[in-house]
């Protein structure tokens, strides 16, 4: 893959800039985007330049090169500025989570106190996010099997213990829990109250130490408290001796990887078949491994993207 090209960045903050500062038309303004689906020969590819984003980003790169097309990633750690540069046509395709995604357009479009569109069911959350990505001039291509949610970890001693395995499990067991996470947990619905009303759980405080941070697991590995708010795909678990418990009612949103497009430079079949290769093949243990080995291990985010194509032959 081609390495990133500074003076596309440099062009790039400065268009960021100019629009930030232009008192002409917004994007908001500018009416639906009709554009028929593009091929580009050269694509930039968007990362939110965290390790899951910067691995998907550099896969998505890989795979464009072996169908023939020239790459280059571009990190833009912040979705209000990396979506305007997706719509433009500064950045070709970026990774991106359904129900997120979908809810993040939601707001954009109707305000933030506009009612979540993102759900634990998939197939509604992408017809959600692709009617309002459309209108944007952007495609929403088909979700792999990874997925990126919320969940929640215990201690493993703690689990056999108790015999949990879900949280239900952990909701019938009538055990008082203490759960290390952020702030907003006392009041998002897919965390305290979700628990309380779905698994019965007896949720007994917050510890405020942020969401999956290595503080948040240290009070879980100590007994500070007893559960951690973090991700599906979170590759450190194991060196805390946590696991994770199955949201078995499913309340956490569909939140698969899926690749967002720019249909007028990146909407073509060729692009959607080339990514469509990854999507089929990766799962979510194999993504938390994949964050592993960047995270724990050490290694840089393309080397790791590499060896993960080359294994599964898709490169």
């Amino acid at each position: 893959m081609s390495p990133r090209n500074p003076l596309l960045v440099t062009v790039l903050a400065a268009l960021f800039l100019f629009a930030g500062c232009s008192t002409g038309p917004s994007l908001e303004n500018r009416g639906e985007v009709t554009a028929p689906p593009g091929d580009n020969k050269h694509l930039t590819i968007g990362s939110a330049g965290f390790t899951e984003s910067d691995l998907l980003a550099q896969m998505y790169a890989l795979l464009l090169r072996e169908a023939g097309y020239g790459t280059d990633t571009l990190t833009v750690s912040n979705r209000e500025l990396y979506e305007p540069a997706l719509e433009s046509g500064q950045i070709d395709l970026v990774p991106e989570y359904a129900a997120t995604f979908a809810d993040w357009l939601n707001t954009k479009k109707n305000g933030p106190d506009a009612r979540p569109v993102g759900s634990p069911d998939l197939d509604t959350t992408l017809r959600e996010l692709r009617r309002l990505a459309a209108p944007r001039g952007l495609s929403v291509l088909d979700p792999g099997r990874a997925v990126d949610q919320n969940a929640y970890a215990v201690s493993a001693t703690w689990a056999r213990e108790h015999r949990l395995r879900t949280l239900s499990d952990l909701g019938r067991s009538g055990l008082r829990v203490r759960i290390a996470a952020g702030d907003e947990c006392a009041t998002r619905p897919y965390c305290a109250p979700g628990l309380r009303t779905t698994y019965g759980i007896d949720i007994t405080g917050i510890d405020p130490k942020g969401l999956g941070t290595t503080q948040a697991k240290k009070a879980v590995q100590d007994g500070t408290a007893q559960m951690v708010a973090t991700t599906t795909t979170d590759a450190t678990l194991p060196d805390f001796g946590l696991v994770l418990l199955k949201d078995d009612r499913r309340l956490q949103n569909a939140d698969y990887l899926v690749p967002v497009v720019n249909r007028a430079q990146a909407g073509s079949a060729r692009v959607a078949k080339a990514l469509g290769r990854l999507s089929t093949v990766l799962t979510t243990s194999d993504l938390a491994d994949l964050n592993r080995r960047v995270d724990s291990w050490r290694r840089l985010p393309q080397d790791v993207a590499r060896d993960y194509l080359r294994s599964k032959h898709l490169v």
